[in-house]
């Protein structure tokens, strides 16, 4: 099936001389995130407390930069009748969100004992990853084929 070429732009609303917000600040919270369930596998191998505390804080950075990264998605998504319009757009955001919910619950667990990663946080962590996964697929969707925050 082929796709349609669409070549309208649709420009982003919070953007820095028009280069978008968005997809400059979510980075660093998705490599954060990635490597937190890197070194949750690396505690399952080694079971030494460093890994334990180095997910514990990767988590919380990537859920403080994620939230700032949401944040500026959601200004778009609200602002932008256009991208609201899409289906994939709705599938980015919910993804996105539960993401972070899964990154919030994650921490939780791990706040009063950083070493409480066997099994929960591994599979918080594996759950996060896949989630956050699914919404930068989608994203990317939104970019390449829709031309959603790629300028004036």
């Amino acid at each position: 099936m082929k796709i349609p070429r669409i070549t309208k732009r649709v420009p982003s609303t919070l953007s820095l001389r028009g280069h978008p917000i968005h997809p400059m600040l979510i980075n660093f919270p998705i490599g954060f995130l990635f490597g937190a369930f890197a070194s949750d596998l690396a505690y399952l191998w080694t079971a030494d407390p460093f890994w334990a505390r180095g997910s514990f804080w990767l988590i919380f950075a990537g859920l403080a930069g994620g939230a700032v990264a949401a944040m500026a998605g959601f200004i778009d998504f609200i602002t932008v009748r256009a991208i609201r319009e899409h289906v994939e757009s709705w599938n980015h955001f919910i993804s996105a969100i539960m993401g972070l919910s899964l990154a919030m619950a994650n921490l939780v667990l791990r706040w009063q004992d950083m070493g409480a990663i066997m099994p929960w946080g591994l599979v918080l962590s594996g759950a996060t990853v896949a989630m956050l996964s699914l919404a930068g697929w989608l994203g990317g969707h939104l970019v390449f084929r829709h031309l959603i925050g790629t300028g004036e």
